[in-house]
């Protein structure tokens, strides 16, 4: 009994501060200790304009990623199974399982054809930039301390 009196008169002391409470500013709300309303631009940015034959070769984000595209793709574009640009460089059937050669192309994996022997292509695949990305020069929007090693 004594102690329900007890945690009784704590929380009915406990009541005046809990009302003078105003909750939280816009300021306090989220991540950003800047208002919930306020939508930045994003900083502008350009993709490298360098001709693919040398614009070198980018490093994979992890093991076993897909290459990165480090040229710029507009000309390319729309990518579709019928009218693919992409491979009019990188369908080198002859170059799969062989070192890359500085310069050239990177080659199509043997995983992208049905027949390497055949120079037959996975059409499932015809869709690049789902997998492989152009990229641009750009900060990271949010720190990283992730080390590959």
């Amino acid at each position: 009994m004594k102690k329900l009196v007890l945690t009784l008169a704590v929380m009915a002391l406990s009541l005046p501060a809990a009302a003078a409470d105003k909750g939280l500013t816009e300021e306090q709300m989220g991540l950003s200790r800047t208002s919930v309303n306020i939508d930045p631009d994003p900083a502008t940015f350009e993709y490298s304009q360098a001709d693919p034959s040398t614009s070198g070769v980018l490093p994979r984000a992890y093991p076993g990623a897909p290459p990165m595209v480090p040229h710029m793709i507009a000309d390319l574009l729309p990518i579709t199974r019928d009218s693919n640009n992409c491979v009019a460089c990188h369908q080198q059937p002859d170059q799969v399982g062989k070192k890359k050669v500085k310069g050239d192309p990177t080659p199509l994996p043997a995983s992208h054809y049905t027949s390497v022997k055949n120079n037959a292509l996975n059409m499932g695949r015809y869709n690049c930039i789902q997998c492989h990305t152009p990229q641009a020069n750009v900060n990271n929007l949010v720190g990283n301390t992730f080390n590959r090693k």
